[in-house]
């Protein structure tokens, strides 16, 4: 069973270093905590925090189905810094270094500072309307290209939490990861339950020894604690048969199969959720940018979408929109006076070529119109000179007759 988690940690992870490293992804779009931290502006302000997209929202809804069903599964398979940690620890223990147990009152305090972090990443992520936290993040510093936008916080970051991973079951997930903090609620009425027989139970206690975070199941009945990540190796090292079974709360107790079968039916569950949210993220695609230019909508509307070249992240969006409000001869015009012709821009920024849909009023413009006043150069008032357009229209020369 050890072996069936470690070999899906090991493929997820590949996989995450081949899409960063070989295919050359962005994969902060593919991050659930992401979409935490997006949450704010997207629906304040209809754009999403750089290096992110709506991709986020769709995978920590996955990850938050998967939680509500089976507890913080993802944490126990799928989080890259889990398993490296894992895997740093279980390596440190057979070369020798003892493992250091915290008290568990003193486990539940530090356990509490996962809230405070993310608070804080909250808070400032807010109000600098970017990503703070991706400066301090010891997985960003461990699968990310290396670029300009990490900070050497993140590698100090990284460094100290693989130094404990040699001596403390998983820290970072146990008492700072601030994913965990939004998926604890979440997890603590999941359907999921792993129940201990007390007629089969002999009370042996290895079934806590091996809990990577230090729950007593040996003393539970029921384990509903929000921080299981249904790891299952408590059930792997239980000596009797039938002691220890996971539970569905209104589905068919699979306690009553194999630990396989059982193990089988959280992966299968997994599976499903990472499937769904890849799944609704081509079949639903919502824009990351949305920006209108008035609060009601032009009697008739017209749209067109256009493929726009250096349209990649939410700063380069909001240059168009400064392109379609020009106040010049290559203006849109509007039914009124200073009222702007378009009406809504909805925007898929990325790094080629990036598709932007913009809604406008036929009665007064025509698809032309609109091209022209993000293609041609504008005099900015306020420095005094002209600023020429770093877009282009896939399909439109602006040269052309």
């Amino acid at each position: 069973m050890k072996t069936t988690r470690r070999f899906i940690q090991f493929a997820f992870l590949a996989l995450v270093l081949a899409a960063v490293f070989v295919w050359r992804a962005n994969a902060e779009l593919w991050c659930p905590f992401g979409g935490v931290e997006a949450i704010f502006n997207y629906f304040t302000e209809g754009s999403m925090l750089c290096s992110l997209g709506v991709t986020n929202f769709y995978v920590l809804g996955g990850v938050i189905v998967m939680t509500l069903v089976v507890r913080r599964v993802f944490c126990g398979y799928l989080c890259p810094i889990g398993a490296l940690s894992e895997w740093l620890h279980t390596l440190s223990t057979r070369l020798g270094v003892k493992t250091v147990h915290v008290p568990p009152n003193v486990d539940r305090l530090l356990s509490l500072l996962k809230y405070v972090v993310l608070a804080i990443v909250l808070w400032l992520t807010w109000q600098a309307g970017e990503l703070i936290f991706r400066g301090f993040c010891p997985c960003y510093a461990l699968i990310s290209r290396h670029g300009t936008d990490i900070t050497y916080w993140a590698y100090v970051a990284a460094a100290v939490t693989v130094f404990f991973s040699l001596i403390f079951t998983v820290p970072f997930c146990r008492w700072f990861c601030p994913l965990a903090a939004v998926l604890n609620p979440f997890s603590r009425f999941g359907f999921a339950r792993l129940r201990r027989s007390s007629s089969a139970c002999v009370s042996c206690g290895k079934c806590a020894t091996v809990c990577p975070m230090s729950i007593p199941v040996d003393q539970l009945k029921e384990v509903t604690v929000a921080r299981c990540t249904a790891c299952m190796n408590c059930v792997e090292s239980c000596p009797k048969p039938g002691a220890l079974s996971w539970k569905l709360k209104g589905i068919a107790a699979p306690g009553r199969h194999s630990p396989q079968l059982q193990q089988a039916m959280l992966i299968t569950v997994l599976l499903l959720c990472v499937t769904g949210m890849v799944a609704a993220t081509y079949l639903f695609p919502m824009p990351s940018f949305v920006k209108t230019s008035r609060a009601t909508p032009p009697a008739t509307t017209a749209q067109v979408t256009l493929q726009i070249t250096d349209l990649t992240c939410r700063g380069r969006a909001n240059l168009l929109v400064w392109f379609l409000q020009r106040d010049d001869l290559s203006a849109i015009p509007g039914s009124a006076p200073g009222e702007p012709g378009y009406f809504k821009l909805e925007a898929w920024p990325g790094p080629n070529s990036a598709e932007a849909r913009i809604s406008y009023d036929p009665t007064c413009c025509d698809d032309l119109t609109i091209k022209q006043a993000i293609t041609e150069p504008c005099f900015d008032i306020n420095a005094n000179q002209w600023r020429a357009s770093p877009f282009t229209i896939e399909g439109y020369d602006i040269l052309a007759p």
